[in-house]
């Protein structure tokens, strides 16, 4: 069973700096893509960045390019999100996502398979 557990998230000032982690159970692929979104109270959920487990190519919203680095650990079956410079406009909660179906459509929710429970952060002006 595939489970996606994410940690790290918090309260911090503009300015500063969290990381998030998602740490996945379950066999992995070579082709599999891990993502963070992040949905904000009465908004859709968004496209953050994306990971493609076996070559490690990113993807970024616009956003957020720049300032947050998406990151992997095959090892430790682990995806990290480092974010930087953050803005009270990124305060959400983030959701780690795992697709297993092969596409590009990185940028959408519906391509994803499994989804972890999420993260609040809040930035603070």
């Amino acid at each position: 069973q595939v489970q996606l557990v994410e940690s790290g998230g918090g309260s911090v000032q503009a300015g500063g700096s969290l990381r998030l982690s998602c740490a996945a159970s379950g066999r992995t692929s070579s082709r599999d893509v891990m993502a963070w979104f992040h949905q904000a109270p009465g908004k859709e959920r968004e496209f953050v960045a994306a990971i493609t487990w076996g070559s490690g190519s990113t993807y970024y919203a616009d956003s957020v390019k720049g300032r947050f680095t998406i990151s992997r650990d095959n090892a430790k079956n682990t995806v990290y999100l480092q974010m930087n410079s953050l803005k009270p406009e990124d305060t959400a909660v983030y959701y780690c996502a795992r697709s297993i179906t092969y596409g590009y459509k990185f940028d959408s929710p519906t391509f994803y398979d499994y989804w972890g429970q999420g993260t609040q952060v809040t930035v603070s002006s």
